[in-house]
């Protein structure tokens, strides 16, 4: 949610194979052990000029099924090393 607001994406539908999602961003006080994460996830609704999320059987979203499972099987230790030294950014005040 927060790229599609740095990308100025403003009117989003998010889809998901998971309901649970679902249904704890639509009733986030029925899911007091989460409280915390979906209220950002709340603050985060606030700034799109529309939003939903919707429900999508796992049958229908083979590509991004597929990529999970690809995903799963890469190795578990991964490192990047970047060549390029630190440059800090200044604060503006």
């Amino acid at each position: 949610m927060q790229c599609m607001h740095r990308h100025n994406k403003l009117v989003m539908v998010f889809e998901t194979d998971c309901s649970d999602v679902v249904k704890m961003v639509s009733k986030l006080e029925e899911w007091p052990a989460f409280i915390i994460l979906l209220e950002e996830v709340d603050r985060c609704k606030m700034g799109f000029t529309s939003f939903s999320i919707v429900h999508i059987p796992m049958t229908n979203n083979t590509k991004a099924d597929k990529l999970a499972r690809s995903a799963r099987a890469l190795p578990t230790d991964v490192y990047y090393v970047n060549s390029v030294s630190l440059a800090w950014i200044p604060e503006l005040f």
